[in-house]
């Protein structure tokens, strides 16, 4: 009877309803129990002596601890996992945390471990199931659980766990196999949030598990050693497993590591795991390291040194000898243990007792630094080590324990323990162990500066406990050891965040000692002062950072070399006007050492304000307020006279230019200070430094000056009102500014590279000057009308009323305008100037195309319109004129351009080749005019006037002579060969056929020219050259005979091979020298003569 009544009771009934029946079974008697009132349900197990009585409508306490009973009992016998009694068990651990429903799991699991069988299948499954289950919520219930297990001394409260105390050990060993799969759970656990590592709720149950745990394998007093193994429950039997296979069964990773383990005594066996787990524990202080960064920066140092710590061990214990290799493991995992008890305890995230009892453990952590502290005997340097380490230990859990605090529980402590805090640590910083000072002076700040957390956006208000702690810290400035490295940070920190000068000031006073470890300490400490605060809010007071600024300046003179090259990278991080106009008056200091650290400060500093032009711009005001009054600074020494040579400084900034990214954010504001100060000549010689790279944000340059010169379209009165005459020197310098205000964009515009123009389409340079196509046809191009460079330049270079000054740059400038543009625009002008006779214009005109010429070369010469030119060019060389008069003038600028037209159409790569003149060229231009005896109906004879049309004639070829003199002056080396090849045998044929002896003269004379300028190319012609010479002395005019005595002269005076090929004909030439002077009526040529034949007879 009793045999149906407990089939029927757990429900195996025959058919396919019994697995959801069992299902349903187990639910009801999970819920049975767990709702239950802990002290019935404790009733109700001491009750429970055989199955009871069914009851019809509900399922009683009895009954359903009677059914998990024996559904547990025969999963063991079947192998069938626990997951529906143990995931209820985990669930209701999660809800019932801090419920007092809670401690029904513990008195349900004390109950089932009372039974070998069952214990064993229970924690085995419970120790599967995490990785069994993919589910957050069951392994967040699991950690709560697992952790109240080993923790079950003081979370149960008045509840039997005897069979848990039992069992303790096993449960611990059986744990152990979890640890990997939980470290897998906290190293995915984390969110980052504002570039740190936070920790989601199931990585901090994971880990204070993996804490609880490893702590627990670090008891002495495992509560299973000191008690008797019960025996099983009298209503099952079963055979108990050997504890070896349990374990071997949970945690086979590692046999090699278990057969070690097997080796060791039972009262190491457990340490012996925790040694296994070493490198678990590496990787959890890791994770717990990165988890402390945001908010528990003390903790943080703490787990740093303890992370370092353990690797150290790991590293030192990772490979044994045979014969010691069992001690070496006793040894490493009796130092783990001992310290880890320790470690472990205050790495928990979330644990309510520490905080409690941490007075307690503050007394006895300093307690045992101070005790090591005071041993001074003479030790040999293992104990040394050994107490250094002892030490270290103790701090690290100062760190640790400190750092865990919150506001409220650290001030307390600091109020409470500060000073004996401060006495203890302070002694550890002659500690001869940079570890033990560093992690002395992090509690040390942390205590001085009140916080214990990430320091951000607050500063210090109470400097009392700072204020009697200085003097004692100032004296450990005056080594260069580790302890004065770590107060240099210290006090750095301090003063950062510190309204109160006082620590500054007296840091600073170090700077001018005579001892180089104080001025060294004190350059350091505003290294870190300067770093820290780069870029915070709670920077130090103005006049705080002028004495720091002022302090770092006075040691680019320091004699150390080492403060010198420190201060120098300093100086760039200081803001700007506190250093500026002394570094650049540094930069001119008559000591070398100073000058080049000074200039290396300067350059860094703009670079690091690279896209900040107003520091450019309180640069050059410094170099120019100094280059106005050189001798003012005291630390400027002697100069070449009394100007200041900027230049030396102003190169340095090429430098600066390179690091640029953006000039689009530079080029405006620095154009906008040349416009507003016109007269200041440095701006220009700056800006013409940097002129390519203006080019990169030309429309931005263009923009500015288009806006500033189209505001002057119409000049003022200014001009004319103070043309030739000053009145009053107010009104002398209001005509001086007038004119560097019309001359100011000029010199910007002359200072960018030519390229700038070549962009057609650029409205800002041409504006719709391309589009006028049509107009140019009738050569009426409306220049004003069109807003642009191209246009404002051409109209100030055309206006009369304009500054000459002004008129000459811009028709110099007017050159850059692309040909295609300005050819039109000038044969236009100039058609328009020559048909008014207009030599103002002309002049202007010449003047630009003849630079246009220079500038652009053949894109320029090959131009249509050039005809024009050309045409208009012959009109006005064929006016009458008296030398020096305006058309004279004029006349002259047309010889020069038709030299440089000729010269560029030598230079093309065309032209260079033979010795044949191009029919259309304007070398053949120029000749035939030259040598052509042919009247020519064009020159034009005035009425009434004794000047002839044959006069103008003459004077119109001796034009062309000068054309070929100026060519010879103005053609490049790699014309010169082509040029000698094409005009000399033309001009020594002609002066045989031309009857008028002042042409031949000038034919001769233009010879001279090219022997004389361009004496390196004359050598094939060196012969005819010398007889064309010899024949004009022997029956030429006057003038021929001059023209040809200095012919002869540049021949003997010529290269080497050159005289040697005229050698011979230099005999002739004697004899004729020698007649001549006696016999030639000119006292020119007779001197000249003389002279050659003195040079002769000595050679």
């Amino acid at each position: 009877m009793e045999e149906e009544e407990e089939q029927h009771l757990i429900g195996h009934d025959s058919g396919s309803e019994s697995g959801p029946m069992v299902s349903a079974t187990v639910g009801r008697a999970m819920t049975t129990l767990l709702s239950a009132n802990p002290k019935k349900l404790q009733d109700a197990i001491s009750n429970l002596h055989s199955p009871p009585k069914i009851a019809p409508l509900t399922v009683s306490m009895e009954q359903s601890l009677w059914f998990l009973h024996k559904y547990i009992g025969e999963a063991a016998e079947t192998g069938e996992h626990l997951d529906q009694v143990l995931v209820p068990i985990l669930q209701h651990t999660l809800t019932t945390r801090e419920s007092k429903r809670g401690s029904n799991v513990l008195i349900l699991l004390n109950w089932l471990f009372q039974d070998e069988v069952l214990f064993q299948v229970t924690v085995t499954n419970l120790a599967a199931v995490i990785s069994r289950r993919d589910d957050r919520y069951v392994a967040l219930g699991w950690c709560i659980l697992g952790r109240s297990l080993i923790e079950y001394e003081n979370v149960a409260k008045n509840v039997t766990t005897n069979a848990i105390r039992e069992k303790y050990d096993v449960i611990l060993k059986i744990f152990c196999s979890c640890v990997t799969h939980l470290l897998s759970i906290i190293c995915k656990g984390s969110n980052m949030h504002e570039g740190f590592e936070l920790p989601t709720r199931l990585a901090v149950a994971a880990a204070d598990f993996i804490l609880s745990l490893t702590v627990a394998l670090t008891r002495k007093d495992l509560p299973s050693n000191n008690i008797t193994k019960r025996q099983t429950s009298s209503f099952v039997t079963a055979k108990s497993q050997p504890l070896n296979s349990l374990v071997t069964a949970t945690n086979d990773r590692d046999e090699d590591t278990l057969r070690k383990a097997s080796e060791l005594p039972p009262s190491l066996e457990l340490k012996f795991l925790l040694w296994n787990n070493l490198e678990e524990l590496i990787t959890l202080v890791k994770k717990l390291t990165a988890w402390s960064r945001k908010s528990r920066s003390l903790q943080a140092k703490g787990l740093e040194r303890v992370l370092k710590w353990l690797k150290e061990l790991k590293q030192h214990n990772s490979s044994f000898q045979d014969e010691t290799e069992l001690q070496m493991l006793k040894t490493g995992s009796l130092l783990l243990t001992s310290c880890w008890k320790h470690y472990g305890m205050l790495l928990h995230l979330e644990d309510h007792k520490i905080s409690q009892q941490h007075k307690e453990l503050l007394e006895q952590y300093l307690s045992g630094i101070q005790f090591y502290a005071d041993d001074q005997a003479e030790e040999h340097d293992a104990s040394k080590s050994s107490k250094s380490k002892t030490i270290n230990f103790f701090l690290n859990c100062l760190l640790l324990l400190l750092g865990r605090l919150d506001n409220e529980q650290f001030a307390n402590a600091v109020t409470e323990f500060g000073s004996q805090v401060s006495q203890v640590l302070i002694s550890q910083l002659r500690y001869p162990d940079e570890e033990v000072i560093n992690g002395a002076i992090s509690i040390f700040k942390a205590v001085v500066l009140g916080t214990n957390h990430t320091l951000s956006k607050r500063s210090l208000g109470d400097v009392r406990q700072m204020d009697a702690l200085l003097p004692l810290l100032l004296n450990l400035l005056d080594e260069r050891d580790a302890a004065a490295k770590a107060i240099v940070k210290l006090l750095a920190e301090y003063c950062s965040i510190c309204s109160d000068s006082e620590c500054l000031n007296e840091v600073l006073k170090r700077i001018v000692s005579k001892n180089v470890a104080q001025r060294r300490n004190a350059i350091d400490f505003l290294s870190d002062l300067i770093h820290l605060s780069s870029g915070s809010t709670n920077t130090l007071p103005q006049a705080c950072w002028q004495d720091v600024a002022n302090h770092l300046l006075e040691c680019l003179g320091d004699e150390d070399q080492i403060i010198k090259d420190q201060a120098a990278k300093l100086i760039p991080m200081i803001d700007p006007p506190l250093v500026l106009s002394t570094l650049v008056d540094l930069s001119y200091s008559t000591q070398e050492s100073v000058q080049i650290s000074a200039s290396t400060a300067l350059v860094a500093l703009l670079v690091n304000h690279k896209h900040n032009p107003e520091i450019l711009c309180l640069l050059l005001d410094c170099l120019s307020k100094l280059s106005q009054n050189p001798d003012s600074g005291a630390v400027i020494g002697t100069k070449e006279g009394s100007t200041l040579d900027a230049d030396r400084l102003l190169k340095l900034l090429s430098e600066w230019a390179k690091h640029v990214e953006d000039w689009h954010v530079v080029v405006g504001p620095l154009i906008d200070k040349m416009l507003a100060e016109p007269s200041n000549a440095l701006i220009v010689r700056f800006l013409s430094h940097i002129s390519e790279y203006l080019a990169e944000a030309v429309h931005i340059v263009f923009n500015r000056l288009v806006s500033y010169m189209r505001e002057q379209k119409v000049i003022d009165e200014c001009n004319s009102k103070w043309k030739g005459r000053t009145d009053s020197k107010s009104e002398a310098m209001k005509h001086e500014h007038c004119l560097f205000n019309r001359l100011c964009p000029l010199l910007i515009i002359r200072l960018l590279p030519l390229r700038v123009f070549d962009d057609l389409n650029s409205p800002l340079v041409y504006g719709d000057l391309p589009s006028n196509s049509a107009l140019r046809e009738n050569r009426q191009i409306n220049i004003e009308v069109s807003d642009c460079i191209a246009a404002l330049m051409i109209s100030r270079a055309l206006s009369k009323s304009e500054f000459e000054d002004v008129r000459k740059l811009a028709a110099e400038l007017c050159g850059r305008i692309h040909p295609e543009i300005l050819v039109p625009i000038l044969s236009s002008e100039l058609e328009a100037a020559a048909n008014a006779k207009d030599v103002f214009k002309i002049k202007v005109c010449l003047f630009s195309f003849c630079t246009s010429l220079m500038v652009r070369g053949n894109s320029a010469y090959k131009h249509p319109n050039v005809f024009i030119i050309r045409k208009t060019i012959h009109q006005i060389l064929s006016w009458s004129s008296v030398d020096s008069d305006e058309i004279s003038k004029a006349q002259h600028g047309c010889i020069d351009c038709l030299a440089l037209m000729l010269c560029t159409e030598i230079q093309s790569p065309k032209s260079s080749k033979g010795t044949a003149i191009a029919r259309d060229s304007v070398l053949a231009y120029v000749t035939n005019q030259l040598t052509g005896d042919e009247n020519d109906s064009s020159f034009e004879s005035e009425g009434g006037d004794t000047v002839t049309g044959a006069t103008a004639r003459l004077s119109f070829r001796l034009c062309m002579a000068n054309v070929l003199i100026s060519a010879c002056q103005k053609i490049s080396d790699a014309g010169k060969k082509s040029f000698v090849k094409k005009i000399v045998p033309c001009v020594i044929r002609s002066i045989g056929e031309i009857v008028e002896p002042d042409i031949r003269a000038a034919c001769v004379q233009v010879l001279f020219s090219v022997a004389y300028h361009l004496k390196s190319s004359i050598f094939s012609h060196s012969n005819d050259l010398l007889s064309v010479a010899l024949k004009s002395l022997r029956d030429g005019s006057q003038k021929e005979r001059m023209a040809g005595a200095k012919l002869v002269m540049c021949l003997m005076a010529s290269e080497e091979d050159v005289v040697e090929s005229i050698s011979a004909g230099l005999l002739e030439a004697r004899a004729l020298l020698q007649k001549l002077s006696s016999t030639e009526p000119s006292p020119d040529v007779r001197q000249i003569c003389r002279q050659l034949l003195v040079f002769l007879t000595s050679r």
